[in-house]
């Protein structure tokens, strides 16, 4: 199994602050599920940003895709941006664009034909239950209804790499089954999917899922297989069996 992603020593500081992020290392594999746990505070989203290439790190070593992506020069970020997928904690729906037309945006940026776009939005719209809703623009959205279509919209094109910051956290329990079941289809498709969440209770809905725990900026325990899923608080994570 290819390594898609590797941080190495990776330190990350906004200003003059303290660092947000110590000493990251850990490694990713293609395919693979992972959860990333830990308190408000610990520093997943400023671990995201670096995945999907909104924030270059203050020290050490990224690799996207077999190259160093820290060095990587300003015009081939937009290439490298489209093979990662992203559901945002705040949507970033386009307002002026319907529902249909926002989730059909990763396919027109990679030129996909018109018809094939057509079909596939309706297709992907309908599975995250807003297929009456695809002439809608955000505003007339609800909170739970501009999630699904932010969902729609990352997931669409079968990304290399999936990026999800609490994507389940606008959604009832029905609803976030079926988001759950989507995440782990991209990754038997060969996607890495990597997710952030509060909500422990999804750590045992991913057959052969991994978790990476932050603490205070720091991963406290190397990737591995959740054999028994903590219910309350993270436990001690055993290696692969």
């Amino acid at each position: 199994m290819a390594t898609i992603v590797q941080f190495e020593n990776v330190g990350l500081r906004y200003g003059s602050g303290p660092e947000t992020l110590a000493d990251v290392s850990f490694s990713l594999q293609s395919g693979t599920f992972y959860f990333l746990t830990g308190t408000s505070g610990a520093g997943k989203t400023s671990l995201l940003k670096l995945i999907y290439l909104a924030q270059r790190p203050s020290r050490g070593v990224i690799r996207l895709f077999g190259e160093d992506a820290v060095v990587l020069p300003r015009q081939r970020l937009p290439g490298f941006r489209r093979r990662i997928g992203v559901v945002y904690q705040d949507f970033r729906l386009v307002p002026h664009l319907t529902a249909a037309e926002n989730v059909a945006l990763p396919l027109r940026i990679a030129g996909v034909p018109r018809e094939d776009i057509e079909t596939s939005v309706r297709e992907m719209l309908a599975w995250v239950g807003l297929g009456q809703r695809a002439e809608a623009r955000p505003a007339t959205l609800s909170g739970g209804e501009q999630q699904r279509v932010a969902i729609a919209r990352a997931v669409i094109n079968r990304p290399e790499i999936l990026v999800a910051d609490e994507p389940t956290g606008n959604v009832d329990a029905e609803m976030a089954d079926r988001l759950m079941h989507l995440f782990g289809s991209l990754g038997n498709l060969g996607t890495t999917v990597v997710m952030a969440t509060h909500d422990l209770h999804l750590l045992n809905r991913v057959q052969g899922a991994r978790m990476m725990q932050l603490d205070r900026g720091r991963l406290l325990d190397p990737t591995g297989v959740l054999r028994h899923p903590p219910l309350k608080e993270p436990m001690p994570i055993r290696g692969p069996a």
